[in-house]
């Protein structure tokens, strides 16, 4: 790599010149900014205090002399104020196209990384939200699976809790225990309905005594919905037959539910956690540290820990009712998880609503002494919106990733139809690639957007054929193995053998940079936790491709070699192209 040549050069120069040891990370060039000449550049006023020179200039020239001693492959280098841009030899870059390959790491020296995403509430069906964390999470698995760490993917399914004993007692009280079946619903989508009607009749009554001159906090006192609920918890937590067998019914339901929409995403999980289990060992964790004297037994009998000399609240940990929250059982759900896994490091893939609650959950695991407690790492992220605006699970007002999922095949199959692209292909081929688009489509308009940032997904901009979309993408992938066809009916499949010291045009140079840039894009995405990084890669270089395409000859070119280097170029593109889609979860058809 011509940046690691460069600043092991410079290490030494300035070990054994100036008496002075310079990190190599901060030696290493970055690319030539577009409005100068050049293809690396090193910025050097950070290392003029080491030295004996008065301007940047003067070291910038003296280290450009230096280097192009040094570096055969350096042909010229400019400066500009403390800027050293340096030029490569066209030489050098044909021969990186001809021995290009992917730097896969090998798994045998990694780290195990423990990746926790979707983690749903079985009340109600995955959403538009799920989807972005969905994404997310597997396009990181896939990041850092490449860059050579040992993944385990986990889920965790909140399956207990008063959110579930809302959507028991509406299918009791409101539904009369009906079925998917007889309602001709998916089990999710059903129990999703009793989750709603519940708030609007719980609503209804709070405002009637709201009415009569309580307060809100009253009026939830006085709720024979609510306390009936309350009481379904209990029944739940002692053991009670009835109620575990009917909230056993409802969680295979929308547990089923899930898959098939997981299914439909390309999700898939090494192992699923259930906050029923989990719950018990966090509760009796707590009540261990209470013997302990690490937390406070309140006078109302509820648990609590004390955080506010690390710049947090006073936290409960177990209410007055024995009764666990949420932070009670993830405590036990990471305990159980390193007992098992004994992980490197464990992420989250949870909202940045969220980011206190990791603050809390890894402080008091310091607390209660679990030394990996560092390892926790929250990878938080933005809301996602519809152009109608926000989603309210509790009113209803939410856009399933079902309804989604389908949207996007009905949009993906009207702009096939229309641009007319597949009408020579059987049923279920044409079926295929639709799903490949509209897939594509959705996940590539998702994961552009960088993870921390709040986004607005609109399923028909997503869908278009050009622009930073993923069938843009997609297709440019398709047209590069439709050449590639051509080229192999010609019976130029060895284009391997070429001899190639022309100057490389801008377009070819361009595109060349762009093909050396993968392996440091997958490296950094991976340090970052960024797919979007990925994403914005691989559309630059389908741009690049398509601009190239569309003013150089390649088929067409007479000269044998040139003809073999472009497509070779052409065919490392398309590689790029569906590793780095492959990385986003998003498959490639090879046509379209």
């Amino acid at each position: 790599m011509i940046e690691l040549d460069i600043a092991n050069i410079l290490y030494k120069l300035f070990k054994n010149k100036f008496n002075v040891e310079i990190n190599n990370s901060s030696l290493l060039p970055t690319k030539t900014k577009k409005d100068f000449t050049g293809d690396f550049t090193i910025i050097v006023f950070p290392f003029l205090r080491h030295t004996k020179y008065k301007s940047p200039e003067e070291l910038a020239n003296f280290l450009g002399n230096y280097l192009k001693s040094e570096l055969l492959y350096i042909t010229d280098y400019n400066v500009v104020k403390g800027f050293l841009n340096l030029s490569i030899d066209s030489t050098y870059w044909t021969t990186f196209i001809k021995n290009f390959s992917f730097n896969k790491q090998n798994k045998s020296k990694s780290k195990k990384i423990l990746i926790e995403f979707s983690s749903p509430n079985t009340n109600k069906p995955l959403h538009l939200g799920h989807i972005r964390n969905n994404l997310l999470g597997v396009s990181l698995s896939k990041i850092l699976e490449y860059n050579g760490y040992e993944l385990h993917r986990v889920s965790l399914l909140n399956n207990r809790g008063i959110h579930i004993m809302k959507t028991l007692y509406s299918w009791e009280h409101f539904f009369d225990f009906i079925t998917p079946e007889k309602a001709g619903k998916k089990g999710d989508h059903l129990v999703g309905d009793f989750y709603v009607k519940y708030e609007q009749e719980l609503k209804k009554e709070l405002e009637n005594h709201i009415k009569n001159g309580l307060t809100k906090e009253e009026a939830l006192e006085h709720s024979k919905i609510f306390s009936e609920t309350k009481k379904l918890l209990r029944k739940w937590e002692h053991g009670n037959k009835t109620v575990l067998k009917n909230w056993e019914i409802l969680n295979k339901w929308v547990e089923e539910g899930f898959n098939e929409t997981y299914k439909e995403l390309g999700v898939e999980f090494d192992q699923l956690y259930y906050e029923s289990d989990t719950y018990l060992l966090g509760k009796d964790i707590v009540l261990k540290e209470l013997s302990k004297g690490n937390v406070v037994l309140n006078e109302d009998n509820s648990i609590s820990i004390d955080l506010t000399d690390a710049g947090l609240d006073e936290k409960i940990l177990l209410r007055s009712d024995g009764t666990s929250v949420y932070i009670t059982q993830d405590i036990g759900t990471a305990v159980q998880r390193y007992k098992e896994h004994s992980f490197d490091k464990h992420i989250y893939v949870v909202g940045n609503e969220q980011i206190y609650h990791f603050k809390v959950l890894k402080e008091v695991l310091k607390r209660f002494g679990y030394d990996w407690a560092d390892k926790i790492e929250h990878f938080s992220y933005g809301m996602v919106e519809l152009p109608e605006g926000k989603m309210k699970s509790r009113e209803g007002k939410v856009v399933d990733a079902d309804d989604l999922i389908q949207e996007m095949y009905e949009t993906a199959r009207k702009k096939s139809e229309e641009l007319g692209k597949l009408e020579d292909l059987t049923e279920d081929e044409r079926q295929s690639i639709i799903k490949t688009i509209a897939m594509g489509a959705m996940k590539y308009f998702i994961l552009k957007v960088d993870p921390m940032k709040n986004m607005m997904f609109n399923p028909q901009e997503s869908i278009e054929f050009e622009g930073n979309t993923g069938p843009f993408i997609q297709y440019t992938y398709t047209r590069i193995r439709s050449l590639i066809r051509k080229a192999n009916e010609e019976g130029l499949q060895n284009i391997l053998e070429f001899d190639y010291k022309n100057d490389l045009t801008n377009k070819e140079l361009e595109l060349i940079k762009e093909v050396y840039s993968f392996n440091n894009i997958i490296q950094e995405s991976a340090k970052n936790l960024n797919p979007s990084s990925i994403a914005n890669y691989v559309y630059n270089i389908a741009k690049l491709f398509n601009s190239f395409y569309q003013e150089t000859p390649i088929l067409k070119v007479e000269d044998l070699d040139t003809k073999k280097f472009r497509l070779k170029l052409s065919k490392d593109v398309s590689e790029i192209i569906k590793v780095s889609l492959k990385l986003l979860g998003i498959d490639v058809p090879e046509r379209m």
